[in-house]
């Protein structure tokens, strides 16, 4: 499975967009970088896309966007996220969508 890869300024790009917030920490995976509270994914980075973990109602509204899309690493639709393009207007909104929704998820036990 070829994955695309980020550019030094989509990984800035994205980290910008990572709240400084309590429980809040990005690591590398799968060669991108991904954003997580209490050990639970909120967004990601994948190529030059943001991808964000979204409650129902707002998942719905995000994937009406004409700049949206399903995000499907490998041709398999993860059901719960969207990706948008890095730079898209609206992004922080969505983070902070993400932040609220993934933050009511139980912590996922310590690596």
């Amino acid at each position: 499975m070829e994955m695309p890869r980020p550019t030094d300024a989509h990984r800035d790009a994205f980290r910008a967009l990572v709240p400084d917030a309590p429980g809040v920490e990005v690591r590398p995976m799968f060669g991108q970088l991904a954003a997580f509270v209490h050990g639970n994914m909120f967004m990601a980075l994948y190529g030059g896309q943001a991808t964000f973990k979204l409650a129902a109602a707002d998942l719905e509204a995000a994937r009406a966007r004409e700049d949206a899309e399903p995000f499907a690493p490998g041709g398999r639709t993860m059901r719960e996220y969207v990706a948008l393009p890095l730079g898209a207007p609206g992004l922080d909104d969505l983070v902070e969508q993400a932040l609220a929704y993934v933050s009511t998820l139980p912590p996922k036990p310590g690596r």
